[in-house]
């Protein structure tokens, strides 16, 4: 009889108990990690900022006995001292190239046999098309410690005339009308900007919590989603559609005209904040004279979970000869170097 009251007695203790944890809120969930803070922390400290590492990021290839000299050898049609990556098509490489360079793949560009065997200052020159793709091979090189990685500046459509078709097409080095789309439109206008908002920065989710690490694997990942561009043309036509942010200084986005809407935000930068005047919830097209630096800031920008296109040939197709007039940086045509399949 005892027995049986003790266990009743011990029943009724476990059925309180229940109770009472019943009745209690459930604990609010642990905060997520969010691998961004550790990212951005990283970057600052190992001065990957954006300003930091525009600086000298491309290079122009005029030659050996110009004013100032150049990085070609004239009598040899190469470039001595570069490690040269071309990242175009295996069959364009095939039929002609600049002598002794290499082609890779961009999503390969930091995994490489190549690269992993270069010394974090050796000097690496990026060849594209139009020198656009190019700048996202040089900021990934860039973020994980090849410095000394530059674009080469218009591509090979800079190198040699049977590869200028792109630039042709899209300024107006031969044809004006090709290079100012905007000029006349009424989507193209010279009002202030609009106020730049202030969002709140991405969240990204990694295994690690070591920044070097989320680096590695962030620039990866924006290589391994590959490149485009975003068609200026299209961006013109409706305006609104779109979220656009123009990379000049003040001055010249109100004198030399810009997209209906767009943002001016001069300066990129982790530095004081500047970079959360881009909403990271929308896809960004961000423009400059020719795409190429554009293409450099949006790989940047996407590595820190930000959706940024730059728009191609940046304002070379859209005001190429008031651009000219102004003397900013325009396609001039190349230069006069042979192309070779060494």
């Amino acid at each position: 009889m005892k027995r049986t009251i003790q266990s009743a007695a011990l029943l009724a203790m476990l059925i309180l108990v229940s109770l009472l944890h019943s009745c209690k809120e459930d604990p609010p969930p642990a905060p997520a990690n969010n691998a961004y803070l550790t990212l951005k922390l990283h970057m600052m400290t190992n001065n990957l900022d954006l300003p930091a590492l525009l600086s000298g990021w491309v290079v122009d290839p005029f030659g050996a006995t110009a004013t100032p000299p150049g990085i070609v050898d004239d009598a040899t049609n190469s470039i001595p001292g570069y490690t040269v990556y071309d990242i175009r098509s295996a069959a364009d490489f095939a039929t002609n190239h600049i002598k002794n360079a290499k082609n890779v793949v961009l999503k390969d560009v930091i995994t490489t046999t190549e690269t992993l065997a270069l010394a974090k200052d050796a000097k690496i020159l990026v060849v594209c098309y139009t020198g656009q793709t190019a700048g996202q091979a040089v900021m990934a090189l860039r973020l994980l410690g090849w410095k000394n990685a530059q674009v080469l500046k218009w591509g090979m459509a800079g190198w040699n005339a049977t590869y200028q078709g792109p630039w042709v097409s899209n300024s107006g080095f031969v044809t004006p009308a090709n290079g100012d789309l905007a000029v006349g439109n009424a989507n193209w206008v010279t009002t202030a900007s609009p106020a730049t908002g202030s969002f709140t920065e991405p969240t990204l989710t990694s295994s690690s919590t070591d920044g070097a690490a989320i680096l590695k694997e962030r620039v990866q990942a924006v290589l391994n989603a590959g490149f485009a561009t975003s068609d200026g043309s299209a961006i013109l036509a409706t305006p609104a559609s779109y979220t656009i942010v123009n990379y000049w200084s003040s001055a010249d986005y109100t004198t030399l005209g810009h997209y209906t809407g767009a943002y001016n935000i001069p300066v990129i930068s982790l530095a004081s904040d500047l970079i959360k005047g881009f909403d990271p919830t929308k896809e960004t097209q961000l423009y400059c004279w020719t795409g190429q630096t554009a293409s450099v800031a949006s790989f940047w920008l996407n590595v820190l979970g930000y959706k940024t296109k730059p728009i191609g040939f940046g304002a070379n197709r859209m005001i190429y000869s008031t651009l000219k007039t102004a003397g900013k940086t325009t396609y001039k045509g190349p230069k006069t170097w042979t192309v070779t399949n060494q």
